[in-house]
């Protein structure tokens, strides 16, 4: 594992394809590619920001706040929200996706806390606003979406609280939006997952952190996950392979491929998932312990993964940058 520290102020970071850049302040970070000539800096507490696979959109939004900023090409096209709900408690749920229509949507929660839509980037139509909706009670949050746009997953919670992934398939969810109230796809465990990250279009792994905990240790899918395991669940038939104990501590996972998993719980770590092997660590650069969606007790990282080229980055305490490779 390789570290390179980039010696800026940042705001926020996000790959616009294999540039990391800073929407918030309008400036490029790391990369060689096309930027705006007119930068704007947007004057408010941003502190997170996502990119469209095609560069063109962004949005930039507090993690703990209710407020948003979708731009196209760095500049402003409106501002979304979210429900003050527990808002100070947890991440701010939203994640771009492109339809089987070619069409660029952002997936969010602009009515409700519990409620997961589907709005037009560049139209702002809401296309899953229709009459019927009665969403689960369930709160969402670290949205990611597939390579392939079949598949999104909700790393949040419910009450108790307990962290919960969830996932949808897009495209049905956009012929029924009723689906996204009460198909809710969840992994057949008992313990409390709250972690999570596609490993192919249609295999996630999940983890269940160590200090973590069953539900009811007579359950018949008691076994099925254990705190302190990873383990694979495949959308497509929903089935889950057998768990791995990973040999330390593990939390805040973005898988690299079939294989191996980088994990930034405390410092940065690669982990075989196959073995539970660690097999590279970097405990000289830490950072923030993040393990749930649930952040109000913590100073969550900013963290941007850039899964084709293999480079992962973090906002360090002192607002620089660090640049991880293989």
């Amino acid at each position: 594992m390789q570290l390179q520290i980039i010696d800026v102020y940042a705001e926020t970071i996000s790959w616009r394809r294999n540039d990391l850049v800073d929407w918030a302040s309008g400036e490029k970070i790391y990369g060689d590619g096309e930027w705006p000539l007119q930068r704007l800096h947007y004057a408010y507490d941003f502190d997170a920001a996502i990119t469209s696979a095609d560069g063109q959109y962004a949005l930039i939004f507090a993690k703990q706040g209710t407020k948003g900023l979708l731009l196209k090409n760095g500049r402003m096209l409106r501002e979304v929200n979210r429900s003050y709900y527990q808002a100070g408690v947890y991440e701010y749920p939203a994640v771009f996706f492109v339809a089987s229509n070619g069409r660029t949507y952002l997936a969010h929660c602009p009515e409700a806390y519990c409620q997961l839509d589907f709005e037009d980037v560049e139209t702002g139509e809401v296309i899953t606003r229709v009459e019927g909706r009665h969403p689960d009670d369930y709160f969402y949050s670290r949205l990611e979406v597939s390579a392939d746009n079949q598949w999104l997953i909700s790393k949040g919670w419910v009450w108790h609280p307990w962290d919960m992934v969830a996932a949808f398939n897009i495209e049905a969810c956009i012929q029924n939006p009723l689906l996204l109230d009460n198909a809710r796809k969840n992994p057949d465990v008992n313990a409390e997952v709250g972690v999570a990250g596609f490993i192919s279009n249609h295999e996630v792994l999940v983890g269940a952190i160590g200090e973590g905990e069953l539900m009811d240790d007579e359950a018949e899918n008691a076994e099925a996950l254990r705190p302190g395991q990873l383990a694979i669940w495949d959308l497509e038939t929903d089935q889950l392979s057998a768990s791995v104990t990973i040999k330390g501590i593990f939390g805040n996972i973005f898988p690299i491929d079939d294989t191996y998993t980088w994990d930034l719980a405390g410092f940065p770590r690669i982990i075989n998932y196959r073995t539970g092997e660690i097999v590279d660590q970097l405990p000289e650069f830490p950072v923030s312990a993040q393990v749930s969606s649930i952040i109000h007790h913590i100073e969550a990282p900013q963290i941007a993964c850039h899964h084709a080229r293999n480079m992962i980055a973090v906002v360090t305490k002192d607002r620089k940058v660090g640049l991880l490779t293989r």
